[in-house]
């Protein structure tokens, strides 16, 4: 599957639609989903076009890949989450419910979120 640049996701980042940015750097931009499924949920996707988590997993250079599992935990730290407890969850392909083809991960938290 061919990286689409008009998904929803690579718009949010060229500013074409607003999102409610919690983090951004070089590598990562991190904003509150608009359909939350916890108090805290809030989405975190690369700046590179990359699919999936195995497309990002084995293409994104180095630098990429630490930059931005630091920006997970950061965001995850700066939300208050790090304490109490957090779930990151990040869906591959169409049997796995990825809506978006832009890989991203989400971040839960805020409230007990069970087994």
């Amino acid at each position: 599957m061919a990286y689409d640049p008009n998904n929803i996701f690579a718009r949010i980042l060229r500013k074409e639609i607003p999102a409610r940015t919690v983090y951004e750097d070089d590598f990562v931009l991190a904003f509150h989903d608009i359909a939350p499924k916890a108090p805290i949920h809030v989405l975190v996707i690369p700046k590179s076009p990359y699919i999936s988590i195995a497309d990002f997993s084995a293409t994104a250079s180095s630098e990429e890949l630490t930059g931005f599992w630091r920006a997970v935990s950061k965001i995850a730290e700066e939300q208050g989450l790090t304490h109490e407890g957090f779930r990151l969850i990040s869906n591959s392909g169409p049997n796995s419910g990825q809506e978006v083809p832009h890989f991203h991960v989400h971040l839960f938290g805020g409230t007990f979120l069970g087994v």
